[in-house]
Protein backbone atom coordinates (compact mmCIF):
# COMPACT_ATOMS: atom_id res chain seq x y z
CA UNK A 1 0.00 0.00 0.00
CA UNK A 2 1.27 3.47 -0.88
CA UNK A 3 1.76 5.59 2.23
CA UNK A 4 1.39 9.35 1.76
CA UNK A 5 2.18 12.28 4.01
CA UNK A 6 -0.09 15.14 2.91
CA UNK A 7 0.92 18.57 4.21
CA UNK A 8 -1.56 21.41 3.77
CA UNK A 9 -5.22 20.46 4.17
CA UNK A 10 -6.87 23.67 3.05
CA UNK A 11 -9.74 24.12 0.62
CA UNK A 12 -7.79 22.32 -2.10
CA UNK A 13 -5.55 19.99 -0.14
CA UNK A 14 -8.24 18.44 2.04
CA UNK A 15 -10.40 17.01 -0.79
CA UNK A 16 -7.27 15.95 -2.68
CA UNK A 17 -6.07 14.00 0.36
CA UNK A 18 -9.49 12.41 0.78
CA UNK A 19 -9.40 11.24 -2.82
CA UNK A 20 -6.12 9.47 -2.10
CA UNK A 21 -7.79 7.73 0.83
CA UNK A 22 -10.67 6.67 -1.44
CA UNK A 23 -8.12 5.25 -3.88
CA UNK A 24 -6.91 2.89 -1.14
CA UNK A 25 -3.81 4.75 0.01
CA UNK A 26 -2.74 5.30 3.60
CA UNK A 27 -2.72 9.06 4.18
CA UNK A 28 -1.31 10.91 7.20
CA UNK A 29 -2.26 14.58 7.04
CA UNK A 30 -0.82 17.66 8.66
CA UNK A 31 -2.30 21.15 8.89
CA UNK A 32 -2.42 24.04 11.34
CA UNK A 33 -6.23 23.88 11.40
CA UNK A 34 -7.56 21.15 13.74
CA UNK A 35 -10.88 21.08 11.86
CA UNK A 36 -9.11 20.15 8.62
CA UNK A 37 -7.25 17.34 10.38
CA UNK A 38 -10.49 16.09 11.90
CA UNK A 39 -12.20 16.03 8.50
CA UNK A 40 -9.38 13.96 7.02
CA UNK A 41 -9.58 11.52 9.94
CA UNK A 42 -13.36 11.26 9.54
CA UNK A 43 -12.82 10.37 5.89
CA UNK A 44 -10.46 7.50 6.67
CA UNK A 45 -7.12 9.27 6.80
CA UNK A 46 -4.96 9.90 9.86
CA UNK A 47 -4.25 13.17 11.62
CA UNK A 48 -0.49 13.28 12.20
CA UNK A 49 0.82 14.63 15.49
CA UNK A 50 3.62 16.57 13.81
CA UNK A 51 5.84 16.51 10.72
CA UNK A 52 8.02 13.67 12.02
CA UNK A 53 4.90 11.58 12.64
CA UNK A 54 3.51 12.34 9.17
CA UNK A 55 6.79 11.33 7.50
CA UNK A 56 7.58 8.28 9.62
CA UNK A 57 6.12 5.68 7.26
CA UNK A 58 5.62 7.76 4.12
CA UNK A 59 6.92 6.77 0.69
CA UNK A 60 5.42 9.90 -0.85
CA UNK A 61 5.02 13.47 0.40
CA UNK A 62 2.39 15.74 -1.17
CA UNK A 63 2.26 19.42 -0.27
CA UNK A 64 -0.39 22.04 -1.00
CA UNK A 65 0.81 25.30 0.53
CA UNK A 66 -0.01 29.01 0.11
CA UNK A 67 3.21 30.39 -1.37
CA UNK A 68 6.88 29.90 -2.09
CA UNK A 69 7.98 31.00 1.38
CA UNK A 70 6.00 28.19 3.00
CA UNK A 71 7.29 25.65 0.48
CA UNK A 72 10.89 26.63 1.22
CA UNK A 73 10.26 26.46 4.96
CA UNK A 74 8.53 23.08 4.89
CA UNK A 75 11.08 21.42 2.62
CA UNK A 76 14.37 23.20 3.34
CA UNK A 77 14.17 23.88 7.08
CA UNK A 78 16.65 22.19 9.39
CA UNK A 79 13.84 19.90 10.57
CA UNK A 80 11.95 20.02 7.26
CA UNK A 81 10.77 17.38 4.83
CA UNK A 82 14.10 16.88 3.03
CA UNK A 83 15.96 16.42 6.31
CA UNK A 84 13.40 14.05 7.85
CA UNK A 85 12.02 12.03 4.92
CA UNK A 86 12.77 8.35 4.43
CA UNK A 87 15.49 7.58 1.85
CA UNK A 88 14.50 7.82 -1.82
CA UNK A 89 11.15 9.46 -1.08
CA UNK A 90 9.01 11.06 -3.78
CA UNK A 91 7.96 14.67 -3.18
CA UNK A 92 5.03 16.21 -5.08
CA UNK A 93 4.45 19.91 -4.50
CA UNK A 94 1.01 20.95 -5.76
CA UNK A 95 1.28 24.55 -4.55
CA UNK A 96 1.31 27.42 -7.04
CA UNK A 97 4.61 29.23 -6.45
CA UNK A 98 7.43 31.01 -8.26
CA UNK A 99 9.58 29.02 -10.67
CA UNK A 100 12.84 29.87 -8.87
CA UNK A 101 11.60 28.35 -5.60
CA UNK A 102 10.36 25.23 -7.37
CA UNK A 103 13.75 24.71 -8.98
CA UNK A 104 15.70 25.44 -5.79
CA UNK A 105 13.70 22.96 -3.71
CA UNK A 106 13.89 20.31 -6.44
CA UNK A 107 17.67 20.69 -6.60
CA UNK A 108 17.95 20.30 -2.82
CA UNK A 109 15.71 17.23 -2.87
CA UNK A 110 17.74 15.62 -5.65
CA UNK A 111 21.01 16.36 -3.85
CA UNK A 112 19.61 14.52 -0.81
CA UNK A 113 18.68 11.47 -2.88
CA UNK A 114 14.97 12.14 -3.34
CA UNK A 115 12.79 12.65 -6.42
CA UNK A 116 10.67 15.78 -6.68
CA UNK A 117 7.93 17.16 -8.91
CA UNK A 118 6.32 20.56 -9.06
CA UNK A 119 2.71 19.73 -9.91
CA UNK A 120 0.38 22.74 -9.59
CA UNK A 121 -3.26 22.17 -10.45
CA UNK A 122 -6.12 23.69 -12.38
CA UNK A 123 -9.77 22.99 -11.66
CA UNK A 124 -10.52 24.78 -8.40
CA UNK A 125 -12.21 23.37 -5.32
CA UNK A 126 -14.87 21.68 -7.44
CA UNK A 127 -12.24 19.78 -9.38
CA UNK A 128 -10.40 18.89 -6.17
CA UNK A 129 -13.56 17.39 -4.68
CA UNK A 130 -14.56 15.57 -7.87
CA UNK A 131 -11.06 14.28 -8.59
CA UNK A 132 -11.01 15.97 -12.01
CA UNK A 133 -8.04 18.32 -11.58
CA UNK A 134 -5.47 18.97 -14.28
CA UNK A 135 -1.88 18.58 -13.10
CA UNK A 136 0.93 20.49 -14.82
CA UNK A 137 4.01 18.53 -13.86
CA UNK A 138 7.66 19.52 -13.90
CA UNK A 139 10.40 16.97 -13.18
CA UNK A 140 12.14 13.91 -14.56
CA UNK A 141 10.42 11.25 -16.67
CA UNK A 142 11.11 8.64 -14.00
CA UNK A 143 9.60 10.73 -11.22
CA UNK A 144 6.50 11.46 -13.28
CA UNK A 145 5.91 7.78 -13.94
CA UNK A 146 6.43 7.01 -10.27
CA UNK A 147 3.85 9.65 -9.35
CA UNK A 148 1.30 8.97 -12.08
CA UNK A 149 -1.05 6.70 -10.08
CA UNK A 150 -1.06 9.18 -7.20
CA UNK A 151 -1.82 12.13 -9.46
CA UNK A 152 -4.52 10.20 -11.31
CA UNK A 153 -6.24 9.43 -8.00
CA UNK A 154 -6.65 13.19 -7.52
CA UNK A 155 -7.15 14.38 -11.09
CA UNK A 156 -8.30 13.61 -14.58
CA UNK A 157 -5.42 15.01 -16.65
CA UNK A 158 -1.68 14.79 -16.06
CA UNK A 159 0.55 16.78 -18.42
CA UNK A 160 4.31 16.44 -18.12
CA UNK A 161 5.40 19.93 -19.09
CA UNK A 162 9.18 19.55 -18.78
CA UNK A 163 11.94 19.61 -16.18
CA UNK A 164 11.91 21.13 -12.69
CA UNK A 165 9.89 24.36 -12.58
CA UNK A 166 8.08 23.68 -15.85
CA UNK A 167 4.84 22.84 -14.05
CA UNK A 168 4.89 26.21 -12.32
CA UNK A 169 5.70 27.95 -15.59
CA UNK A 170 2.70 26.33 -17.26
CA UNK A 171 0.43 27.22 -14.34
CA UNK A 172 1.27 30.92 -14.23
CA UNK A 173 0.98 31.26 -18.01
CA UNK A 174 -2.38 29.48 -18.00
CA UNK A 175 -3.77 31.54 -15.15
CA UNK A 176 -2.59 34.80 -16.67
CA UNK A 177 -4.56 33.82 -19.77
CA UNK A 178 -7.56 32.91 -17.62
CA UNK A 179 -7.49 36.21 -15.72
CA UNK A 180 -7.31 38.18 -18.96
CA UNK A 181 -10.10 36.21 -20.64
CA UNK A 182 -12.43 36.52 -17.63
CA UNK A 183 -12.03 40.30 -17.65
CA UNK A 184 -12.82 40.35 -21.37
CA UNK A 185 -16.00 38.33 -20.89
CA UNK A 186 -17.05 40.48 -17.92
CA UNK A 187 -16.46 43.67 -19.90
CA UNK A 188 -18.58 42.35 -22.77
CA UNK A 189 -21.52 41.65 -20.46
CA UNK A 190 -21.13 45.00 -18.70
CA UNK A 191 -21.28 46.77 -22.06
CA UNK A 192 -24.23 44.63 -23.16
CA UNK A 193 -26.14 45.71 -20.05
CA UNK A 194 -25.54 49.38 -20.88
CA UNK A 195 -26.71 48.78 -24.45
CA UNK A 196 -29.89 47.04 -23.32
CA UNK A 197 -28.85 43.69 -24.80
CA UNK A 198 -30.26 40.65 -23.03
CA UNK A 199 -27.51 38.65 -21.33
CA UNK A 200 -28.81 35.31 -22.54
CA UNK A 201 -28.86 36.60 -26.13
CA UNK A 202 -25.23 37.69 -25.86
CA UNK A 203 -24.35 34.29 -24.43
CA UNK A 204 -26.21 32.49 -27.23
CA UNK A 205 -24.25 34.46 -29.82
CA UNK A 206 -20.78 34.48 -28.27
CA UNK A 207 -20.82 30.89 -27.02
CA UNK A 208 -21.32 29.69 -30.60
CA UNK A 209 -19.09 32.16 -32.42
CA UNK A 210 -15.68 33.80 -32.27
CA UNK A 211 -16.05 35.04 -28.67
CA UNK A 212 -16.28 31.50 -27.32
CA UNK A 213 -13.94 30.64 -24.40
CA UNK A 214 -13.97 28.73 -21.10
CA UNK A 215 -14.58 31.90 -19.09
CA UNK A 216 -17.82 32.33 -21.03
CA UNK A 217 -19.17 28.83 -21.63
CA UNK A 218 -18.18 27.11 -18.37
CA UNK A 219 -17.67 29.92 -15.87
CA UNK A 220 -19.92 32.70 -17.16
CA UNK A 221 -19.53 35.72 -14.83
CA UNK A 222 -23.20 36.79 -14.89
CA UNK A 223 -26.14 34.93 -13.35
CA UNK A 224 -28.34 32.91 -15.66
CA UNK A 225 -26.65 31.48 -18.75
CA UNK A 226 -24.50 28.80 -17.03
CA UNK A 227 -26.39 27.48 -13.97
CA UNK A 228 -23.29 25.88 -12.41
CA UNK A 229 -21.15 29.03 -12.51
CA UNK A 230 -20.31 30.89 -9.26
CA UNK A 231 -22.36 33.87 -10.50
CA UNK A 232 -25.47 31.81 -9.72
CA UNK A 233 -24.51 31.27 -6.08
CA UNK A 234 -23.53 34.79 -5.08
CA UNK A 235 -19.97 34.39 -6.37
CA UNK A 236 -19.09 31.86 -3.68
CA UNK A 237 -15.56 30.96 -4.68
CA UNK A 238 -14.26 28.08 -6.63
CA UNK A 239 -11.15 30.23 -7.10
CA UNK A 240 -10.93 33.50 -5.22
CA UNK A 241 -10.01 36.88 -6.64
CA UNK A 242 -7.16 36.98 -4.10
CA UNK A 243 -5.75 33.75 -5.49
CA UNK A 244 -6.04 35.08 -9.04
CA UNK A 245 -4.20 38.22 -7.96
CA UNK A 246 -1.46 36.05 -6.45
CA UNK A 247 -1.04 34.12 -9.70
CA UNK A 248 -1.05 37.28 -11.81
CA UNK A 249 1.64 38.72 -9.54
CA UNK A 250 3.72 35.58 -10.07
CA UNK A 251 3.28 35.98 -13.82
CA UNK A 252 4.36 39.62 -13.67
CA UNK A 253 7.41 38.72 -11.60
CA UNK A 254 8.35 36.07 -14.15
CA UNK A 255 7.77 38.50 -17.01
CA UNK A 256 10.03 41.06 -15.36
CA UNK A 257 12.82 38.56 -14.72
CA UNK A 258 12.73 37.20 -18.29
CA UNK A 259 12.03 40.41 -20.17
CA UNK A 260 8.70 39.11 -21.53
CA UNK A 261 6.10 41.63 -22.72
CA UNK A 262 2.76 41.02 -20.95
CA UNK A 263 0.79 44.30 -21.06
CA UNK A 264 -2.61 42.63 -20.71
CA UNK A 265 -1.33 40.50 -17.85
CA UNK A 266 -0.12 43.64 -16.10
CA UNK A 267 -3.49 45.36 -16.60
CA UNK A 268 -5.34 42.26 -15.36
CA UNK A 269 -3.23 42.31 -12.20
CA UNK A 270 -4.20 45.94 -11.60
CA UNK A 271 -7.89 45.16 -12.07
CA UNK A 272 -7.80 42.26 -9.61
CA UNK A 273 -5.93 44.51 -7.19
CA UNK A 274 -8.90 46.87 -7.42
CA UNK A 275 -11.17 43.95 -6.48
CA UNK A 276 -9.01 43.13 -3.47
CA UNK A 277 -8.92 46.78 -2.40
CA UNK A 278 -12.71 46.93 -2.69
CA UNK A 279 -13.06 44.04 -0.23
CA UNK A 280 -13.92 41.44 -2.87
CA UNK A 281 -10.77 39.35 -2.54
CA UNK A 282 -12.58 36.35 -1.06
CA UNK A 283 -15.26 36.31 -3.74
CA UNK A 284 -14.84 34.17 -6.82
CA UNK A 285 -12.59 35.81 -9.39
CA UNK A 286 -15.50 35.96 -11.84
CA UNK A 287 -17.04 38.61 -9.57
CA UNK A 288 -14.79 41.00 -11.49
CA UNK A 289 -18.01 41.54 -13.48
CA UNK A 290 -19.55 43.34 -10.50
CA UNK A 291 -16.55 45.65 -10.26
CA UNK A 292 -16.65 46.49 -13.97
CA UNK A 293 -20.44 46.87 -14.02
CA UNK A 294 -20.47 49.56 -11.33
CA UNK A 295 -21.29 53.07 -12.52
CA UNK A 296 -18.12 55.11 -12.36
CA UNK A 297 -15.99 52.16 -11.27
CA UNK A 298 -12.36 53.02 -10.64
CA UNK A 299 -10.08 52.24 -13.55
CA UNK A 300 -6.48 51.00 -13.35
CA UNK A 301 -3.67 53.20 -14.55
CA UNK A 302 -2.99 52.91 -18.26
Amino acid sequence: MTTVAFIGLGNMGRPMALNLVRAGMSVAGLDRAPAAMAELAAGGGRAAADLADALAAADVVVTMLPAGAQVRSVYLGADGVIARARPNSLFIDCSTIDVDTARAVAAAAEAAGHAMLDAPVSGGTGGAAAGTLTFMVGGSDAAVERARAILQAMGKTVVHTGGPGAGQAAKICNNMLLGISMIGVAEAFALADRLGLDRQKLFDVSSTSSGQCWSLTTYCPVPGPVPTSPANRGYAPGFTAAMMLKDLALAQSAALSTGASTPLGALAAQIYQLMASAGQGEQDFSAVFELLAKTGASQPQR
